[in-house]
């Protein structure tokens, strides 16, 4: 696997799921409904999601506890939706669970260090930032979570495994 993309938002450590998807919206939650709240006290950047500025496979940087706080699942949801990458230094355990069973892509970097605007490379073993030339270690998921956000998702990854176990 190998990914080039731009970043398109940075955020530092402790980033909660009331950042990414404020509480005041809890009471939408179909998918498809979600994609607007996301980082909606944010105005700019979420102005730039919901006008569809931002390309599928961009990437958000965050620093540690990326996805702290409570354990909505939209706050997942609403991130793979707009088809983004998170590259962290470290995911809060509730949020990398949900992410997982929802096939987002995510990148856990303990050093990753690059700024908005920046090119960067992923690689299966590490964030290469094409703009400053630094190369930073990807710390990867267990064979068996990454199958799952593989298949992009737990209900498509149990699918595909009904399905090979049925044609056997």
């Amino acid at each position: 696997m190998s990914i080039v993309s731009k970043v398109v938002f940075k955020v530092g450590d402790d980033i909660s799921t009331d950042i990414i998807y404020p509480g005041r919206f809890m009471a939408t939650v179909l998918p498809s409904e979600t994609l607007q709240y996301a980082f909606a006290d944010n105005e700019v950047f979420n102005k730039k999601l919901n006008a569809k500025q931002v390309p599928p496979n961009s990437v958000i940087i965050g620093g540690k506890n990326f996805g702290c706080g409570s354990s909505r699942e939209q706050a997942a949801s609403t991130l793979k939706g707009h088809e983004l990458i998170i590259v962290a230094k470290h995911f809060a355990r509730i949020f990398l669970q949900n992410a997982i069973n929802l096939g987002l892509k995510m990148i856990i970097c303990p050093d990753i260090d690059a700024s908005e605007g920046d090119d960067i490379e992923i690689t299966d073993t590490e964030v290469i930032n094409k703009t400053t030339g630094k190369r930073f270690a990807i710390q990867p998921l267990p064979k068996a979570r990454q199958a799952i956000v593989d298949a992009g998702g737990l209900i498509p990854y149990a699918k595909q495994r009904m399905l090979a176990m049925h044609n056997k």
